[in-house]
């Protein structure tokens, strides 16, 4: 049972910046499929960005050029670098882990799941 904990949430103004973390104690990171999702009130979870086992990086379009997903896989810490903030980005951000190489395209196929750090941009 892989325990995932998100950090780095918070308040910010249109144009800020945030960086989330998510640890696990006890889940290998280059071992996993890594991806950040999130969920505004009343809207499905939705994926943002993805790190292969391999480090391959998949970007949401509309995120695309202002997050940066990466990973540190000596302290096994995922992060998602988020800039030029936009209200639509404001949610719950969930990091989610599946074991092994090319990462499932939705929420269904991840097993493991942290219990979210809320993001709210303001203008």
């Amino acid at each position: 049972q892989a325990n995932l904990a998100e950090s780095g949430g918070g308040s910010v103004q249109v144009g800020g910046s945030l960086k989330l973390s998510c640890t696990s104690g006890d889940l290998t990171v280059s071992r996993h499929c890594m991806k950040w999702f999130r969920q505004a009130p009343g809207k499905v979870r939705e994926g943002v960005a993805s790190i292969s086992n391999l480090g391959r990086k998949i970007y949401a379009d509309s995120v695309q050029g202002r997050f940066v997903i990466s990973r540190d896989i000596f302290k096994d810490i995922l992060y998602l670098d988020m800039s030029m903030l936009t209200p639509e980005d404001s949610g719950m951000y969930f990091c989610a882990a599946e074991p092994g190489g090319d990462c499932p395209s939705g929420a269904d196929g991840f097993h493991y799941w942290g219990q979210g750090t809320q993001v709210a941009v303001s203008s």
